[in-house]
């Protein structure tokens, strides 16, 4: 089923009250796409054809005003020889072929007509079509950022989520309860020989550290006396 009539109501449609009225808007659009571009098609058809036309009925015309001027040539010739009678039957064909060429004009002249009116007819039909694929364009984004909303609500909200996360820490406080009991069987027990000179070690770099401080403030004292 068309959503147009006629080529007016493409031209003249108001896109945003037809969505608006519309139960599936992506629906609709992409069937009054699908009939602008018909559309397109068809009216091209037709100004191909008017343009064939308007070219056959040029060469008509030139036709018949040739016809025209032999005619009176022979006329000329027919009252040069005293044969009036042949003179006035060139002049009627003659006539006869002008009238042709009076009315093949006006056949051009609507044709002109016709062409004019087609383009006029293609700008706004395009001009509609490059219309109705943007809104195209921005349903189907929103569509899709619309899903991906819903898809990531779902995600979040779901309660498989939550469990798993929540079976993870359980069993990060059985890893963190493994360690702490391994680590107990080391409290009480005397200090190896690596141990205690890797303690003195320590203690001897923070004792230097520490008189470094006390060195470094006790100048800067007694800069700022001075």
């Amino acid at each position: 089923m068309g959503v147009f009539s006629r080529l007016s109501d493409i031209v003249n449609s108001n896109l945003n009250s037809m969505l608006d009225r519309a139960e599936d808007p992506e629906k609709i659009v992409r069937l009054i796409i699908q009939e602008m571009e018909d559309t397109l098609v068809e009216v091209r058809a037709n100004a191909a054809r008017a343009i064939a036309d308007k070219k056959e009925v040029g060469r008509k015309k030139e036709e018949f005003e040739t016809r025209a001027k032999e005619w009176e040539a022979k006329a000329e010739l027919a009252i040069a020889k005293g044969r009036d009678d042949l003179a006035k039957g060139a002049i009627g064909a003659k006539r006869k072929a002008e009238e042709m060429v009076v009315l093949l004009d006006k056949e051009l002249v609507a044709i002109d007509q016709t062409v004019a009116k087609t383009n006029d007819d293609l700008e706004k039909l395009q001009s509609k079509l490059k219309e109705a694929r943007a809104k195209q364009r921005s349903l189907e984004l929103r569509h899709h950022s619309a899903s991906d909303s819903v898809k990531i609500s779902r995600q979040v909200h779901d309660g498989r989520i939550d469990e798993a996360l929540a079976r993870y820490e359980r069993y990060e406080r059985r890893i963190d309860e493994l360690e702490a009991e391994a680590e107990s069987y080391a409290l009480g027990r005397p200090k190896t020989l690596e141990t205690e000179f890797a303690e003195l070690e320590a203690e001897d770099a923070v004792n230097a550290e520490f008189e470094d401080l006390k060195r470094r403030v006790s100048n800067r004292v007694s800069s700022d006396n001075s």
